[in-house]
C-alpha cells in the first residue's frame, strides 16, 4: 500500500506519546546519522541511567525538555517501504488542549495512548471526544507502559473493558487495541516476546496496513472559492481546492449563495489545461458567462448544499474568558469569514459521563452545543455531509485570537426566533426593543442580550422599562424590515398597520431596535420612508436616528454609562 496516512497521537500527560513516535522512528531506521548521534548525546543528560530518551526526537522546545511534557504540536514526516506518514504528536496537558485540537483537525486516524497503570483518565476521554468531533473515524488505543505492570494480560483486559465502554459511549468507529511499551519497544515495530498472549500485529504494521478510505464519499461536487484570478481583461477564473466529487468541461454549475448557473469552459490545474479534475486538486475554473462570484462563494453540482443563516454546532471552547450567549465573533467557515453570534448555549457535555448539562456559560476546554446566527446567508452544511462546509472556528473580534473550533450538527431552514415579535392576522414584525445592551470591560465589547423572546398580540402589555431602556407609554414603532407600523397606547399594543396605511400622530417614533426616529410631521414621515428605500442604511441612521433617546448601554451590567 503506497499511500499517505495522516494520524495523531494523543492522550493524557506522560502517557508516552512522544516516546512512542520517537521509538518508531528509531527502530525503523528512519533517522539521519546526525539525528541519531544527537539523540544519543542528549539522552545522556537527564535520562534514567543514560537510556535513550526517544521523546527528544519530538519535544524540541526548551520548555518541553525542561518540564518533560509536550507543549506544541510536533509534525513528523516519514516513509516505510509500504506507506508514507504524517504524524502530529500533540500535548496531553489540559492547558494545551487547543493545540491538540489543531492536530486532530488534519488527521484520519488517532493513536490514543492509555497508561497501563492509570487506565482511562479524564484527558483520555476529552481527547477521544475531540477526535470524534473532528471527524476522525479510525482509533488505535495503545495501552502503554505494559512493562510497568509486568506485561499482565489481566490488567490489559481491565483497560480493554474501560476502552470499550468509552468507545460505546462516544460511538467511536473502527477501534483497535494494542498493548505496547514505548520505552522498551514492545509491540512498536515488531511483535513482543513478553506478551505472547497478544495475537495481533505490532503498531507500525497496523498503521502500514489500515485502510482509512471512507466507505461513502461526500455527495456531489463542490469547490469553495479562495480567489478570483484576473491577470487581464480577457481572463476571469475562480480558484480553490476541490472539496469533493469531480468536474469536467461542459458541466453546469450552480453558484452559491446567489443560485446563478453557468457552464464550465476551461479547467486549469496549475498552468496546465485539463478536461476534468477531482477532489483534492487545486484548480482554476472558467465559466461561460459573467456571474457574481467572490471569495467564500461555492461552485457546486449534484449536492443539497444551500445558503443558511443559522445552525446548531458543537464547540470546543479554547479561550481563557468564558463564553456567554450574545457574544459576537468573526466566524470562518469554508473560505468565508463572516460576523455571527452565539444566540444560545443549549448544554455543555460532561467529559466523564457524556451527560448534557444545562449551562449559562462555558469555560476553557469545555465542549458545548450552541445555536449560532450569522450576519448573512452563506453556503454551509452538516459536518457529516460536507466536511469543508461543516467545520468552523470562532475568532475574537478584539484580539483576533481563535476562541473556539467546532462542527455543524444541523442547519435550519430559516433563522429561529431571535427577537420578540408582534403579530395581528397576516401582519407580523420582529422587534428588539427589549434587548439589553451591556459593555463588558474585560472583553472591550458591547453586546446585546435578550432574556426572553415573547410574541405580542393586539391588547398585550409592553414592559416599558428595563436595565438599558425606558419607553414612553404612548409611541409608535416603524419595523422597517417588515414594513409594519405598531401603535402603542398606554403601554399596550393597539394596532398593526402597513406603512401605506400608517399616519403620523405626533407621538415619539422608534424603529424596531428602539432607536428614536426624528419625525415632526407627516412630510417627515413620507421623506423618511422614501429614503429608507433609496439610501444606504448608514446614511439613514446618521440623518434620522438616535440611540440615546430611549436606550442606554450598561457598564459591566451594573452601572449606567453617562
Amino acid at each position: 500500500m503506497n499511500s499517505l496516512l495522516k494520524f495523531i497521537t494523543c492522550g493524557s500527560v506522560d502517557d508516552g506519546k512522544s516516546t512512542l513516535i520517537g521509538h518508531i522512528l528509531y527502530d525503523a531506521k528512519l533517522l539521519f546519522a546526525d539525528q541519531e548521534e544527537t539523540l544519543l548525546l542528549d539522552s545522556k543528560v537527564g535520562s534514567a541511567g543514560g537510556e535513550i530518551d526517544y521523546s527528544l526526537l519530538l519535544d524540541g522546545l526548551m520548555a518541553e525538555r525542561e518540564q518533560g511534557i509536550t507543549i506544541d504540536v510536533a509534525y513528523r514526516y516519514f516513509t516505510t517501504q509500504k506507506r508514507s506518514f504524517i504524524v502530529a504528536d500533540t500535548p496531553g496537558h489540559e492547558e494545551y488542549t487547543r493545540n491538540m485540537a489543531v492536530g486532530a483537525s488534519f488527521a484520519e486516524l488517532a493513536v490514543i495512548l492509555v497508561d497501563a497503570e492509570k487506565g482511562v483518565l479524564i484527558q483520555t476521554r476529552r481527547h477521544a471526544r475531540i477526535c470524534e468531533m473532528m471527524g476522525i473515524r479510525h482509533f488505535v488505543f495503545a495501552i502503554n507502559k505494559m512493562d510497568l505492570v509486568g506485561y499482565s494480560q489481566t490488567r490489559y483486559l481491565e483497560i480493554e473493558r474501560q476502552v470499550n465502554a468509552l468507545a460505546s459511549e462516544l460511538r467511536l468507529q473502527n477501534t483497535h487495541l494494542i498493548p505496547v511499551s514505548a520505552t522498551k519497544g514492545d509491540n512498536i515495530t515488531t511483535k513482543s516476546p513478553n506478551m505472547s498472549w497478544y495475537e495481533g500485529e505490532p503498531l507500525l504494521t497496523f498503521l502500514e496496513e489500515v485502510d482509512t478510505a471512507l466507505a461513502e464519499s461526500e455527495e456531489g461536487f463542490y469547490l469553495p472559492i479562495q480567489r478570483v484570478c484576473r491577470p487581464d481583461h480577457t481572463f476571469r477564473g475562480f480558484q480553490g481546492q476541490i472539496a469533493a466529487g469531480s468536474v469536467q468541461i461542459g458541466d453546469e454549475l450552480t453558484i452559491l449563495p446567489g443560485g446563478e448557473k453557468a457552464n464550465v469552459i476551461e479547467i486549469l490545474n496549475g498552468d496546465k489545461s485539463v478536461s476534468f479534475a477531482r477532489a483534492g486538486w487545486p484548480v482554476t475554473v472558467r465559466l461561460d458567462r459573467e456571474v457574481d462570484v467572490s471569495r467564500g462563494c461555492v461552485l457546486q453540482k449534484g449536492t443539497h448544499i444551500k445558503p443558511v443563516k443559522a445552525f446548531y454546532t458543537t464547540l470546543l471552547w479554547m479561550d481563557d474568558t468564558a463564553l456567554v450567549p450574545g457574544k459576537e465573533f468573526i466566524i470562518k467557515l469554508g473560505t468565508r469569514r463572516i460576523g455571527g453570534r452565539i444566540r444560545e448555549i443549549l448544554y455543555r457535555t460532561d467529559i466523564n459521563t457524556g451527560e448534557h448539562i444545562p449551562a449559562e456559560s462555558i469555560t476553557k476546554n469545555e465542549i458545548a452545543r450552541c445555536f449560532v446566527v450569522l450576519d448573512a446567508e452563506i453556503p454551509a452544511d452538516r459536518f457529516s455531509e460536507h466536511k469543508v462546509l461543516g467545520e468552523l472556528i470562532l475568532i475574537d473580534r478584539i484580539s483576533n485570537m481563535t476562541s473556539a473550533c467546532g462542527v455543524i450538527n444541523e442547519v435550519t431552514e430559516c433563522e429561529e426566533q431571535t427577537t420578540a415579535r408582534v403579530t395581528d392576522g397576516d401582519l407580523e414584525a420582529g422587534i428588539s426593543l427589549f434587548d439589553e445592551y451591556f459593555y463588558y470591560e474585560d472583553r472591550l465589547n458591547v453586546e446585546n442580550l435578550s432574556a426572553t423572546l415573547p410574541v405580542f398580540h393586539v391588547g398585550d402589555q409592553f414592559t416599558l422599562s428595563g436595565e438599558s431602556y425606558k419607553y414612553p407609554p404612548y409611541f409608535d414603532i416603524l419595523a422597517i424590515p417588515s414594513g409594519v407600523a405598531i401603535e402603542i397606547r398606554d403601554g399596550k399594543v393597539e394596532a398593526l398597520k402597513r406603512f401605506s396605511d400608517y399616519r403620523y400622530a405626533g407621538l415619539p417614533v422608534v424603529n424596531e431596535s428602539g432607536f428614536s426616529i426624528a419625525l415632526s410631521s407627516a412630510d417627515d414621515l413620507q421623506l423618511f420612508l422614501e429614503e429608507v428605500q433609496t439610501k444606504n442604511k448608514q446614511q439613514v441612521l446618521e440623518k434620522w436616528m438616535s440611540f440615546e433617546t430611549f436606550r442606554r448601554i450598561i457598564f459591566n451590567s451594573n452601572n449606567w454609562v453617562v
